[in-house]
């Protein structure tokens, strides 16, 4: 998968294991992704997805803390949550909403086997462990989609490695470095500025 990555990717890292901080960290990340992905819903079923967005990406907010512990880097960590977010699309039919095509479900899902098998993700149970004890708001599916998927926002070819867009548009294999001097504080949430935002 592609990704984008800059300072305030790393520095939400740091926050997100912070506390007080952390905890507003996680629910800036968790608006901005409800947006961008309700954004790339049909505009008739974008409302009626927020709330399980909202539940679904707070729940993978443990995942990427997860997978940081586990040693990944920043970059896979993210792509992690970024493909059971997929795997949750695909399984309601929101297929306009997928970042890869619907036929790289598999390949992405070999390529953190080991996660996904010791927390007991799969392309059917998305969060697995990660899934609150009182569940996730359930939103209407669109089923008939998988018979003849469209992906409008998905970039296919990108399933064999992670693949990073740094701010100056080149792509790299694998991530960037964590700079030096990133602090927390430039974590989205961490100013309130609702333009301050970490992007996918």
């Amino acid at each position: 998968m592609k990704l984008r990555q800059n300072v305030k990717h790393f520095a939400a890292k740091q926050a997100l294991t912070l506390p007080v901080v952390g905890e507003k960290v996680n629910d800036r990340l968790v608006g901005l992704h409800t947006n961008v992905f309700a954004d790339k819903a049909d505009p008739e079923y974008a409302d009626e997805r927020r709330a399980h967005l909202d539940d679904f990406f707070d729940a993978t907010m443990d995942t990427y803390v997860a997978a940081l512990e586990a040693g990944y880097p920043e970059a896979e960590a993210r792509e992690i949550t970024h493909v059971q977010a997929n795997f949750d699309f695909y399984n309601h039919g929101w297929t306009e909403m997928m970042e890869f095509p619907s036929d790289e479900l598999e390949m992405h899902y070999e390529r953190y086997d080991e996660f996904f098998d010791r927390h007991g993700i799969t392309i059917s149970d998305p969060l697995g462990a990660f899934e609150p004890a009182d569940g996730i708001t359930e939103a209407p599916s669109t089923p008939e989609k998988l018979d003849d998927p469209e992906h409008p926002h998905a970039e296919g070819g990108f399933a064999d490695d992670v693949y990073v867009e740094t701010e100056d548009g080149e792509v790299i294999v694998g991530g960037q470095d964590e700079p030096e001097d990133v602090s927390p504080t430039e974590a989205p949430g961490v100013d309130e500025d609702p333009e301050s935002a970490a992007g996918d």
